[in-house]
């Protein structure tokens, strides 16, 4: 059962004892309370919960939760105890009075997380601005609408938080991991078998230290230490193949199964590598624990190869919405049409100007536009027409008005974590992310509202 109070409902003079508390009413979080489209965003968050059995946690508490948690970058854990002491930031979550107890444990975080997707927060960003041609189109139905307004698109990578992945490292974890499984399977089946598997721990525990600590990396001894071991991967698999027949399937959890399934597939793209004398292979796994995650070549300066979600950001107005998220590297010249498609279907017509790097002028893209009569900031094909120095000027303009998108990239992993994802799974990775984008949503709105969040 959803327990909700219209913001309208909730007035700042009843908040507790507030004279003695002498809460300010220019603090951020009271204007936020005050600006926040919480109706709206209540009705979107609802729909992602049953509305039956036993009462739930007010969903202005777990909207507002969030949104402290990612604006000022805090774990689980501190978010609850930072909202427990702070009378400004229950007021914001819509509390009548002042609560010394924490409202709900950090694990519900996670299931939020499970349930609030991306497509919610951008849902969400929506509701922080109003669609200005909503009566003009009701107005002019059946006639041609005229294009308007700026679209910018660029992609990002949004890393993980994972160690950094080497050959060496993820196969000294995978045989860690099948020698904790061969452990709990020789207890198991103890009755059962004299003597426990070989894993040469020992020695290769020693190879992966001699070679890890070395300063200067020596190709032949790293081969050396990786055949080792894959050896003793392989060994191990088939070892631990030989005691589920004798213990059976379920004589260790499903974590250590998903485990043992992510190491085979890790060593047999590790082996196929070392024999093909390769660094790559389709799909690489580089964390056991997150094996979707995927190594996205970049190209930039001091960071070639990123470990996270790519991200296909659309800036309308100032407002970013994360429209593409995916674990795999894909060309982003794909995402100029469906992202033009929901900027119509937001604002009722199709954008003016797309404010794009080269990448994004396929033929495909051009003949798209051309026929929709929307301009592109890419440099046209063919013999180029001369320009006057105005037109000149109004074109290198609006293609550095495209930077305007890169700030925001800078403003969300520098401000707010986007280049430190925590998350440790691939749905509560994506909700992170879009969470993170909608915190910079509300700092635009904050200002727009002329007051600084």
């Amino acid at each position: 059962m959803i327990n909700y109070v219209s913001q309208h409902q909730l007035k700042f003079e009843k908040f507790g004892n507030l004279y003695q508390m002498k809460l300010s009413a220019n603090n951020r979080w009271v204007k936020l309370a005050h600006h926040f489209p919480w109706d709206t965003c209540v009705k979107i968050f609802i729909r992602h919960f049953p509305d039956s059995g036993r009462t739930a946690i007010n969903p202005r508490i777990v909207i507002g939760s969030l949104t402290i948690k990612h604006k000022l970058n805090l774990s689980d854990e501190e978010t609850v105890r930072i909202v427990e002491e702070n009378p400004y930031m229950q007021y914001f979550l819509g509390l009548d009075e002042f609560a010394p107890a924490p409202l709900f444990s950090p694990t519900l975080f996670v299931e939020w997380r499970k349930k609030l997707g991306n497509e919610t927060f951008n849902e969400f960003s929506n509701a922080l601005f109003t669609i200005p041609y909503g009566d003009k189109i009701k107005k002019n139905e059946g006639k041609p609408i005229e294009n308007k307004g700026k679209l910018k698109l660029d992609a990002t990578v949004a890393d993980q938080n994972i160690a950094y992945p080497n050959d060496l490292g993820l196969l000294n974890k995978a045989r860690e991991k099948t020698e904790k499984i061969i452990d709990t399977l020789f207890d198991r089946a103890r009755d059962k078998m004299e003597v426990k598997p070989r894993t040469y721990r020992i020695t290769a525990r020693k190879k992966y230290l001699a070679e890890s600590k070395k300063r200067q990396v020596n190709k032949k001894t790293l081969r050396s230490a990786i055949r080792c071991h894959l050896n003793c991967l392989d060994r191990n698999i088939k070892s631990i193949d030989g005691l589920l027949d004798i213990a059976g399937e379920d004589a260790i959890s499903h974590k250590l199964r998903r485990d043992l399934w992510v190491v085979q597939t890790l060593n047999k793209q590790q082996r196929e590598m070392y024999d093909q004398k390769s660094n790559t292979c389709p799909n690489r796994i580089v964390s056991i624990s997150q094996p979707y995650v995927r190594p996205i070549v970049r190209g930039k300066n001091g960071k070639k190869v990123e470990f996270g979600t790519k991200i296909g950001l659309v800036q309308i107005d100032g407002f970013a919405k994360a429209e593409t998220l995916s674990w795999d590297a894909y060309n982003e010249c794909a995402d100029l049409i469906p992202h033009a498609e929901s900027y119509k279907k937001l604002k009722g017509c199709y954008p003016e100007l797309i404010q794009v790097d080269k990448i994004y002028g396929t033929n495909k893209n051009r003949k798209w536009c051309s026929e929709r009569n929307i301009r592109m900031t890419v440099a046209s094909k063919g013999k180029k027409a001369e320009l006057t120095a105005y037109q000149k000027k109004k074109r290198r303009d609006e293609f550095n008005e495209r930077n305007h998108i890169e700030g925001k990239f800078g403003q969300a992993k520098q401000g707010y974590g986007l280049n430190d994802i925590k998350a440790k799974l691939s749905d509560t990775s994506f909700s992170w992310i879009a969470n993170i984008i909608f915190i910079t949503n509300l700092v635009k709105f904050a200002e727009l509202n002329n007051f600084q969040f």
